[in-house]
């Protein structure tokens, strides 16, 4: 059971990726088309969460992944804020909504360690 974790881990791990680094190519392959704009912008959202997904399929605690995503997420969103590509009205919010999930994330998963030890 614990093998077929990791190998499907591995295989949304390598989607994820692809998603974020060439989401174009990426729907090109799967959907027949390619994916430009905002598509694109949601395909590396998705990526990132298959990313996530991943690393809470892996042998571990699962805060560690929801707390990567919370981070990747707020990078990623505040970089296209920052860059002019992204405008949209609930984008700065949820930056910060991200932000402090990371912070409460990261406390939690220090404290966590703090109390195991």
């Amino acid at each position: 059971m614990r093998k077929v974790l990791v190998v499907a881990a591995l295989a949304e791990a390598a989607t994820g990726v692809a998603l974020l680094i060439v989401p174009s190519l990426v729907g090109s392959l799967l959907l027949g088309n390619e994916l430009t704009g905002i598509a694109a912008t949601v395909a590396r959202v998705a990526g990132i969460a298959l990313i996530a997904l991943a690393i809470a399929c892996w042998p571990g605690p699962p805060l560690i992944a929801m707390m990567m995503y919370s981070a990747a997420i707020a990078l990623y969103l505040g970089y296209g804020g920052f860059a002019g590509s992204l405008t949209g009205i609930l984008l700065w919010p949820a930056v910060v909504l991200h932000v402090i999930l990371t912070a409460l994330l990261t406390l939690t998963l220090t404290g966590d360690k703090a109390a195991k030890t």
